[in-house]
């Protein structure tokens, strides 16, 4: 199948202010891209492109005073199969980990280790290690968590995430990836996007999602303790070790964000 993807960006600057932008599809899905999702503003102003260190795409660029449109429409070519379900996969032993894994195991700015590890322990030393282990813990946070717009704020980590039991995608992801890593499992927070193919209506306004993956079995499994349930259509834009390091936007002085669309759909051959 095809999905284009797309968004709408609209902010007000009361003057010059650099910004980097994370909004481009990851370069692991470059072989799929059928029309490139470039990113583009009105006005136009000069965009330097960069790979983070986490080999995501990044877009640096000054929007001048005033109001400014940020914007990419793209075709991404998908095998339409649901993310991949592997119980069989194992866990690794810390000291067999790759070390390129390691800090996806350490405490970070929305993920606090240390404050839910004798939660993590108590609730899933008794679970078989491995995918069922992982499992275990997006069932928990899927329903620890009620989901709702209005509990979102861009501050909320993990831990506050547990205690009020309220939150977005991102605040599942977070709370499934601390849960993780206090389990010696390596884990890692994406966001790109998650449309509604193969799920019954009544849909929700699209959105950005945020989800994660797990090391497990000598590579990375996909995991959406928000949705719990293997998905279509799942297009990654960026990840790291939460949301810190992939902000779809990132802005360095004031600004307001006026308007917002993104877009999820299947293309349907005549």
């Amino acid at each position: 199948m095809k999905i284009r993807v797309g968004y709408e960006l609209i902010y007000d600057f009361p003057q010059p202010t650099p910004m980097i932008m994370v909004l481009g599809v990851h370069f692991t899905r470059a072989p799929d891209v059928v029309v490139p999702d470039w990113l583009t503003t009105d006005p136009a102003v000069t965009i330097a492109p960069y790979r983070d260190v986490y080999g995501n795409w990044c877009s640096r660029l000054v929007a001048p005073a005033g109001r400014m449109r940020l914007s990419g429409d793209g075709l991404v070519r998908d095998s339409g199969l649901p993310d991949v379900v592997a119980p069989s996969a194992p866990q690794h032993a810390v000291e067999d980990l790759p070390a390129e894994t390691i800090a996806y195991l350490l405490g970070s700015r929305y993920c606090e280790t240390d404050r839910l590890s004798d939660v993590a322990w108590s609730l899933f030393a008794g679970t078989p290690p491995g995918w069922p282990r992982v499992q275990a813990i997006c069932d928990y946070v899927h329903q620890r968590i009620g989901f709702g717009y209005q509990h979102a704020r861009p501050t909320k980590t993990a831990w506050e995430a547990y205690i009020e039991g309220t939150g977005v995608c991102r605040d599942y992801a977070h709370l499934a990836i601390a849960l993780c890593r206090c389990m010696n499992i390596p884990a890692r927070y994406c966001t790109g996007y998650l449309g509604d193919i193969g799920i019954p209506p009544p849909y929700g306004p699209m959105d950005f999602a945020a989800w994660f993956e797990a090391y497990l079995g000598g590579r990375w499994y996909t995991f959406d303790p928000r949705n719990n349930i293997p998905r279509i259509g799942r297009i990654l834009i960026g990840q790291g070790r939460d949301a810190s390091d992939v902000p779809i936007a990132h802005t360095f002085g004031p600004n307001t964000l006026v308007g917002f669309r993104v877009w999820t759909d299947e293309v349907v051959a005549p």
